[in-house]
């Protein structure tokens, strides 16, 4: 018997039309981390997410992140690291880590678990097909009374100079979901370690992706008053950055998706990954979940 769950139904799937015709054969670059990638439910529910998103045309590509993994392999194997100014110092030892855990765990775990419900994965690193090249990331630090910047090497961390698609694209052509470690080749062929929000934005600039997505542990961008801002353009961003409303963790994802934007990705969406369907809800909806940032 008709029930009003059935016409609830009914009406998620006529509001969703419009944005699934618009984005038909679009890209999604989608950074994945955080509560998503441990809670069971959120990650069957985010695999199955890419699942529709590709069963209705269109084309998902996952950069997954695995900081809190490296950190527990390095402790269990006694292997000593520091962080400076957020940034781990990746000595070839811990590069190594960095690449079994990045590489060999944590990408094979997300690629089994969407073949698994059904879906085609197939996990990259940098390396394949030099997917991502990169350079070493080099910090410098004001030591003030008038003396040259102080200039801190920390090691195998790579800021990405270039994405070379033809990987994704034919890999697109197949009907393959793309699962890619941020794990770059410098110069000389050396693994370089990238914070996976720089690399979620190179990919979806250098694809000309129509939306890139980053997945949080928090609602979105929060206004003065702590309240969630749905929609913001470049000049509001960087006008709350400058006044400290954007500061933190946020400051950095704000950032990865203002340099997206610039490049020509049509908009940047911060959301809540421990949302089940958190992707679903903020593409196929008319409010959606989180903040996207969008021309003005």
């Amino acid at each position: 018997m008709f029930n009003s769950q059935d016409a609830h139904r009914a009406n998620v799937l006529i509001e969703a039309l419009p944005y699934i015709r618009r984005l038909a054969g679009q890209i999604v670059v989608i950074k994945y981390g955080g509560a998503a990638m441990v809670d069971e439910e959120l990650k069957r529910s985010f695999a199955l997410n890419l699942i529709l998103l590709r069963a209705v045309g269109i084309y998902p590509v996952v950069v997954h992140g695995g900081g809190p993994q490296i950190g527990n392999l390095l402790e269990r194997l006694n292997i000593g690291f520091e962080f400076i100014e957020g940034m781990r110092v990746t000595s070839p030892e811990v590069m190594d880590v960095a690449q079994m855990v990045l590489v060999g765990q944590v990408n094979t775990s997300i690629v089994g678990l969407i073949n698994q419900q059904g879906g085609k994965a197939v996990g990259l690193s940098g390396h394949d097909g030099r997917l991502i090249e990169a350079v070493r990331m080099t910090l410098t630090r004001d030591p003030g009374y008038d003396q040259p910047p102080e200039i801190i090497d920390i090691g195998q961390v790579g800021k990405v100079t270039r994405i070379n698609p033809q990987v994704l694209q034919a890999l697109e052509h197949g009907q393959f979901i793309p699962v890619i470690a941020p794990v770059g080749v410098g110069e000389h062929g050396e693994s370089l370690n990238i914070n996976a929000d720089l690399v979620a934005s190179a990919v979806a600039a250098g694809l000309r992706a129509s939306k890139l997505i980053l997945l949080t542990d928090t609602e979105g961008v929060w206004d003065d008053q702590g309240k969630l801002i749905a929609e913001l353009d470049p000049d509001q961003a960087l006008s709350l950055m400058k006044t400290g409303v954007i500061a933190g963790g946020m400051k950095p994802k704000v950032t990865c998706g203002l340099e997206a934007l610039a490049a020509g990705v049509d908009r940047a969406h911060i959301i809540d990954g421990r949302v089940p369907n958190a992707l679903l809800l903020e593409i196929f909806t008319d409010r959606g979940i989180g903040t996207v940032l969008q021309g003005g």
